[in-house]
């Protein structure tokens, strides 16, 4: 047969480049935003001026001229790995709940109360249903927290992150009077530490937690855990609990001289960054059980007790550190907020052999 009339490829002509050809969808992501506009604006406060698809988001400070010296506090955070799980279960409503949380909450230790938040999506390929499923999480989250979500970024990374990979951020501002900033200098001997329970893992050891039931135990997603009473998936996708209004209006009731946020590096380690010099939190672990999920990654896992309770906040997800006339008033008004809380501890001088968090006795 003849090869004659065959055009060699080195002959054809290369298709013209393009942004779609390098693979970012522009169309898509214009769809993400549409889809996400609804649940934006139900994010908002009455400072925020304009609407979504703006370069920047605008926020009316002339609100703050009620303060006398008003402090501007800011945050920024993640996710983490949790976001591996939400994709394996193709789930992506929860994320921005674990968003909200781990950004506000920070910013409510200090006292401060959470104003606006943007964030940050990337992903290998914008999904547009997928995008504003997160979206929504965000800004349900932000109306939990009582903050504005004023703005955000998607951007789509192609050949760094994969198809159906993303990974969020985002950042908070809040405002705090600066006699009314929270923290180690209103801290005493004699105060009560009153722990808050945490709704899960929330959003931290993620990496441990993964590795021991994936890889140790070959736990699947949609296994039965009758500790959990629902799958595996459904227990590692609860949504972080959001602590700012339940703390902001302590703050307001009541006399609080801080607070902590049990992130990263669990209870003892965060306490300690709120506890003065010269003085140490004794925290009693016979006050509370943590959930199963907890003891479950330790079993499972071989996980030594120290290593949980350094990687995971061990059922507490928030500390009020109160003087000891204002407990009772702590206690009840956390009840009537539906929030689980109770005395886990006291501040004591401290020795020279103690941790500036300590945690003393057994689990029960």
């Amino acid at each position: 047969m003849s090869e004659t009339n065959r055009s060699h490829p080195k002959d054809a002509p290369a298709p013209a480049a393009s942004y779609a050809a390098a693979g970012v969808d522009i169309e898509a992501g214009d769809r993400a935003v549409e889809l996400m506009r609804t649940w934006v604006a139900k994010a908002t406060r009455p400072e925020v001026v304009g609407g979504l698809g703006g370069f920047a988001g605008l926020f009316d400070v002339s609100s703050l001229k009620g303060y006398t010296r008003p402090l501007l506090a800011t945050s920024t955070d993640g996710v983490g790995t949790k976001v591996a799980v939400a994709q394996r279960m193709d789930r992506h409503d929860t994320i921005g709940h674990d968003l909200v949380g781990m950004v506000v909450d920070d910013l409510v230790v200090c006292g401060a109360e959470p104003l606006f938040m943007t964030d940050y999506i990337a992903t290998g390929k914008v999904h547009p249903e997928r995008i504003a499923a997160v979206v929504k999480g965000i800004a349900e989250g932000c109306a939990l927290a009582g903050c504005a979500l004023v703005g955000g970024e998607t951007a789509e990374h192609p050949g760094l992150l994969g198809p159906d990979e993303y990974d969020v951020a985002g950042a908070g501002t809040g405002v705090v009077e600066a006699d009314r900033v929270l923290g180690p200098e209103r801290v005493r001997a004699g105060d009560v530490v009153i722990a808050m329970a945490a709704s899960g893992l929330h959003s931290n050891g993620y990496s441990l937690v993964r590795h021991v039931f994936f890889e140790r135990a070959g736990w699947t997603l949609d296994r039965q855990v009758p500790e959990f009473g629902r799958t595996l998936g459904e227990e590692l996708l609860e949504p972080t609990r959001i602590y700012a209004l339940d703390c902001l209006a302590l703050a307001r009731a009541t006399e609080v001289h801080a607070f902590a946020h049990v992130t990263g590096g669990g209870l003892a380690a965060n306490l300690a960054r709120v506890i003065p010099e010269g003085l140490a939190a004794r925290l009693d672990r016979g006050t509370w059980t943590p959930p199963p999920v907890f003891t479950l990654v330790g079993a499972l896992g071989g996980v030594h007790q120290e290593e949980l309770e350094r990687t995971l906040n061990m059922g507490v997800g928030m500390v009020a550190v109160v003087p000891p006339h204002a407990v009772d008033p702590t206690l009840a008004l956390l009840a009537e907020r539906g929030v689980d809380a109770w005395a886990l501890g006291d501040v004591v001088p401290r020795d020279d052999d103690s941790l500036a968090a300590a945690l003393r006795g057994e689990h029960r």
